[in-house]
């Protein structure tokens, strides 16, 4: 059922800091950002890994609230979410749904609740 990890996303308090961070610490080079996604209430900057489309997004919140924000309150910085390519979104998660997986779907999101990651958010992704 599951291609590849797809993506994986952190949290970070200082996105400006974070993309420096990776860029010298780590030899990284950004693909995209800083980019402003206020319907998602985030900025990011996207970090391509190898050839076959795997990439690392850090996302700082954009104001008070949302995903990326509570989590950081809560969690501080760190990994945010793992993404799993799947071939068929609806396919996955009707077959998770089966076996007693907890999802929480957001838009044309559809996310694994982390109690059944254990601790570990996953979403999962169309590819």
């Amino acid at each position: 059922m599951f291609k590849r990890i797809d993506h994986m996303v952190v949290r970070v308090k200082n996105l400006d800091q974070g993309m420096k961070d990776y860029q010298d610490k780590l030899g990284m080079t950004p693909s995209k950002g800083p980019e402003d996604l206020p319907h998602l209430g985030m900025k990011r900057a996207v970090f391509p890994i190898g050839p076959d489309g795997s990439f690392i997004e850090l996302a700082e919140p954009l104001g008070d609230g949302g995903a990326i924000g509570k989590s950081l309150e809560r969690h501080g910085e760190g990994l945010h979410l793992v993404a799993l390519a799947v071939d068929n979104l609806e396919a996955a998660a009707a077959d998770m749904r089966a076996k007693g997986a907890q999802l929480i779907e957001s838009g044309n999101m559809i996310f694994v609740h982390p109690r059944d990651g254990h601790g570990v958010l996953y979403q999962l992704v169309e590819r």
